[in-house]
């Protein structure tokens, strides 16, 4: 199992996968910043200054590092950018879970369906989960990668 868990083969899949999922997220939110600003003033995490300035430059961070990722280039360093922007993702979500402060996540879009307040946080467990998931995604192509290097 350790062997498979830890094959060029899966980890391959993994760093087009996790890469993917970042490049198709970042499209919809560079093609609309203020939507975007708008759903990251809707976290209420951060102060008003800072909105622009996401709202311009995390989803072409996320368009690069998917990008790269997706590429196979400076695998290591681009899974641990985007690692941390999960945990971020994964600390915003359950911040406002705990809250019980429904946000849309803004993860593939800037217009979310109108929902009701508990389809909203319902959406936001799955989220996390989703997110939880890819975190261990990067894990293995972290662990996968050093272990490349080191062998």
């Amino acid at each position: 199992m350790k062997k498979w868990l830890l094959s060029p083969w899966l980890t391959v899949r993994f760093q087009i996968l996790l890469g993917m999922v970042f490049v198709v997220a970042a499209l919809p939110k560079i093609a609309d910043p203020p939507g975007f600003a708008r759903m990251v003033y809707a976290y209420k995490l951060f102060p008003d200054w800072s909105l622009f300035l996401i709202a311009i430059f995390l989803p072409w961070l996320e368009l690069l590092a998917g990008a790269l990722l997706t590429l196979g280039l400076w695998v290591r360093a681009t899974t641990a950018w985007l690692a941390v922007l999960l945990l971020g993702f994964v600390m915003a979500l359950s911040i406002n879970l705990a809250r019980r402060h429904p946000v849309d996540c803004g993860c593939f879009g800037t217009h979310a369906p109108p929902k009701t307040q508990q389809e909203r946080l319902n959406d936001m467990g799955w989220i996390l989960l989703r997110d939880l998931g890819l975190l261990l995604v990067a894990a293995q192509i972290l662990v996968a990668s050093r272990k490349e290097k080191l062998g």
